[in-house]
Order: C-alpha cells, then sequence, then structure tokens
C-alpha cells in the first residue's frame, strides 16, 4: 500500500513539473527568447530590475505583451524598437551611448570626479592650516 501511494504521489508531482507555466510559450525556443529579451528590460515601476524579475502589474503586462509580438512573429529588434516607441530608452537595462543618454552615462563618473576633488581640496587645505601646539 506505502508504495502504490508513493508511486502516485511520484505520478502527480511529474505531472505538475511538466505542465507549463501560466502565460509561458508552448515552444520552448520562443519561451527562451521571451526570458533573454525580458532581462533586457527594465521595469518601469521597479527601475532597479529587470522585467523577468519584478512582480508589478506592468512587468506582467509587458511580459505577456512581449510573449504575443514573438508568437506574431516579430523579431527581437522589432520587440525592442516597439518598447522603446512607448517607453524611451530608459526602458533598456543597457540604454545606447547617444545624445540623448549622455547624461544617463556619465553623471556617475562626474559625481566621483567632483567627489575626488573635494576630497583632494579638503585634504590639502587640512594640511596647509597652522597645527596648534600642544
Amino acid at each position: 500500500m506505502k508504495h502504490a501511494l508513493a508511486a502516485l504521489l511520484l505520478l502527480f508531482a511529474t505531472a505538475v513539473v511538466a505542465a507549463p507555466a501560466p502565460g509561458t510559450l508552448s515552444d520552448p525556443a520562443f519561451e527562451a527568447r521571451a526570458r533573454a529579451l525580458q532581462k533586457e528590460l527594465r521595469c518601469m515601476v521597479c527601475q532597479g530590475e529587470s522585467i523577468d524579475e519584478s512582480n508589478a502589474q506592468l512587468a506582467a503586462d509587458l511580459r505577456a505583451l512581449i510573449r504575443e509580438r514573438i508568437k506574431a512573429g516579430d523579431s527581437d529588434e522589432q520587440i525592442k524598437q516597439f518598447l522603446v516607441s512607448r517607453y524611451g530608452d530608459f526602458i533598456l537595462m543597457k540604454p545606447p551611448f547617444d545624445a540623448s543618454t549622455y547624461a544617463l552615462w556619465l553623471t556617475p563618473f562626474a559625481v566621483l570626479i567632483l567627489a575626488a576633488g573635494i576630497a583632494i581640496w579638503v585634504v590639502v587645505r587640512a594640511s596647509r592650516a597652522p597645527q596648534g601646539e600642544a
């Protein structure tokens, strides 16, 4: 009896694993494309996560949209261009380096240079200050 019950549980567990998750594509190649594309796109709500990682409703909607466009035969580049036309370059996890994104790419370096300049100025000023007699 125990063996029959164990075999039955194993059979059900295998059936659950074999069933595709809701909202996934039945073709594994298409699903792999969708997942790879989702990792390249930023969640507009979370902004620090890709839409593949995010639990936001907008991310779920975008995942469904990507799958619909893949089923319709769009290429990855066409899907990206469609989303960029709707949301701008910020939706890309790696936005292009062009005139509209210079600030996005260069601001971190400018902040580091400014911070280093201030630190050097403080150190130099402190070293030139007269030493108090003890």
